[in-house]
């Protein structure tokens, strides 16, 4: 049997350790470093010379709050009332915040250089920050001076970052009342997932009668959040909260224009699907939205850890020895945490840790084959992370949409090949369990990129009471999923539990999930057209997603992702499994 817990010897020992000790430490000392930089980006002498020291200090930074963050957060994730870890995840937040003065005032000294494209060109070490200087030059002029960056953080976290823990802890303390029972609300929302209709169907209603108990608060969050951004992001210049999502994610408006055009082409696709699954469990038109995630088909094999690792190499062995290796090692090194247990975080995740050029992965592994699709899909954030360590780490941070790429794309290889050896009952659950996923990320992240984008628009006017809410998500639900969802049967309160709407400095968390998903079929299609030769230039574009923007990055595959066609051509690939799916079930 495998170790079936991770190892972070490779971070810290412990925090007793004197590494730990001397790398907190440290920051103090970092601290006043960074602050010391002031009077040099004010007298302005020998701006080469205080550009690169400042970028050295930063790579240092970067590396041990990284380091520390990671061993910290990591421990939290396996151990959540671990009061001494969550201590540190504190006291590390805000000695991050002291250096937003000095790095306020860095972006300014930047700006103001004379010639600064030529500086950078002259200096080979410049010139490999290229990007990240242009870029902090481009969004110099959304900042503050650094006095009031430095309040705006703090006051971030008792403003938006409260509103935020509010809506966290209201739906992680919940209680429903479910057959003369009380469970949690996670423990109700795991029930869509039953084999029994009645069962899903009740959990769904006692689910949404629970959230009366919460929903005028969590509506004050929401507002207090929404509100804050429309404020902040106004007076910074934005054009509002989607603006400042696209420049953070180094994307262009036409581009994410292209792909919600072919997403909404593609719909009437996904209506067949929904249609076709509402039939198979004996209802008339759409699906009801308790039913979305019913299981379809039979899967008998079940997996132990031992027999998912090797399958998942036999996959990427396929892909290239570059991929099979990565895996090889995340299973031998004990990067892996597999299975559940209490105090263990739900869901899965992969931390790129940069500080020792590995990464270490979360999963509640109990067997299923969908559990095996979740290890490809951390895998392949990890084999991101392998790659885009050959970077300087200021050049190693990835912007949302392209932070999905590699894993949808190893969670495709193994899907791929599982659904070429299977018999018709499994291969119609795979394919079920397969456009589930897609439609989640097309269909219903349309839904709450439209309902996100009703509420920033409401709240620019007055206040969206809990019951305005609900008829927002309701009506944004019916423009995706259109004749697919039973009209009686809708979600009105999935703006309650997605904690991806509380966030006041990342908006929009919706749409880059869509473009994960897209830009990584289009990737897998050039694959199948290329083969073994598009490995290369594969490894170099994940290499390069830090310090490029998104059409850049698409370029050196040859993609345009500005064009719908490309986004349609994706989207053909899960019309293909639609299709499939449709002749299986007739």
């Amino acid at each position: 049997m495998s170790n079936t817990k991770w190892d972070l010897s490779k971070l810290y020992a412990s925090y007793e350790s004197p590494e730990f000790k001397k790398d907190f430490a440290s920051l103090d000392e970092y601290i006043k470093k960074a602050h010391s930089f002031k009077e040099k980006f004010q007298n302005n002498k020998d701006q080469v010379k205080t550009l690169r020291d400042f970028l050295i200090l930063s790579e240092e930074v970067e590396l041990v709050i990284g380091r520390l963050y990671s061993f910290c957060g990591l421990q939290t994730a396996t151990n959540t009332t671990d009061e001494e870890s969550n201590n540190y995840v504190v006291q590390l937040q805000m000695k991050l915040s002291e250096f937003t003065e000095p790095q306020t005032l860095f972006v300014k000294f930047v700006s103001q250089i004379e010639n600064f494209e030529d500086v950078i060109k002259n200096d080979e070490m410049l010139s490999k920050f290229e990007y990240i200087l242009k870029e902090s030059v481009k969004t110099h002029k959304f900042n503050f001076n650094e006095k009031t960056e430095t309040l705006l953080s703090k006051l971030g976290q008792s403003g938006s970052g409260l509103w935020g823990r509010l809506q966290s802890v209201l739906t992680s303390t919940l209680e429903v009342e479910y057959n003369g029972e009380t469970i949690t609300l996670p423990e109700v929302r795991n029930l869509a997932y039953d084999k029994e209709q009645e069962v899903r169907k009740n959990a769904f209603l006692a689910e949404l009668e629970s959230y009366k108990k919460i929903d005028k608060s969590i509506a004050f969050a929401l507002n207090g959040i929404k509100s804050e951004v429309n404020t902040i992001t106004s007076a910074r210049g934005y054009q509002g909260g989607l603006d400042k999502s696209l420049i953070n994610s180094r994307i262009q408006k036409s581009t994410l224009d292209a792909m919600l055009e072919a997403m909404k082409d593609s719909l009437p696709e996904f209506v067949k699907y929904f249609q076709r699954k509402a039939k198979i469990l004996g209802h008339k038109g759409g699906l009801p939205f308790y039913d979305l995630f019913a299981p379809i088909g039979a899967s008998a094999k079940e997996f132990s850890i031992e027999e998912a690792q090797k399958y998942i190499i036999d996959n990427f062995k396929t892909f290239s020895p570059h991929l099979e290796d990565l895996a090889t090692r995340a299973f031998n090194d004990n990067w892996i945490d597999y299975v559940p247990y209490k105090g263990k975080v739900g869901g899965a995740f992969c931390a790129n840790l940069n500080s020792i050029k590995e990464s270490r992965i979360l999963s509640n592994f109990t067997g299923s084959f969908s559990d095996v699709i979740t290890l490809a899909h951390e895998l392949g954030h990890a084999y991101h992370g392998d790659n885009v360590f050959n970077e300087s780490v200021l050049n190693a941070e990835y912007t949302m949409p392209v932070a999905e790429t590699a894993s949808t794309f190893c969670e495709t290889i193994v899907m791929k090949s599982a659904l070429r050896d299977a018999e018709k009952e499994e291969k119609i659950y795979l394919l079920e369990s397969s456009l589930q996923d897609a439609s989640q990320v097309i269909v219903d992240i349309l839904s709450r990129y439209l309902f996100e984008e009703s509420v920033f628009d409401g709240t620019k006017t007055g206040f969206l009471d809990e019951n305005k809410l609900k008829e927002l998500m309701e009506s944004a639900q019916l423009q995706a999923y259109g004749e697919g969802l039973d009209k009686d049967y809708l979600h009105p309160y999935m703006w309650v539990n997605k904690g991806h709407y509380y966030s006041g400095n990342l908006s929009f968390y919706n749409w880059p999930y869509a473009f994960g998903l897209l830009f990584a079929k289009g990737l897998y299609k050039q694959y199948q057209e290329q083969g073994e030769s598009f490995t290369g230039k594969y490894d170099k574009l994940l290499q390069n997603t830090g310090k490029l923007s998104v059409e850049d990055v698409a370029k050196l595959a040859n993609i345009d992702v500005t064009d719908k066609q490309f986004w349609m051509g994706s989207l053909d690939i899960i019309k293909e499994d639609i299709k499939l799916f449709l002749e299986l079930t007739k």
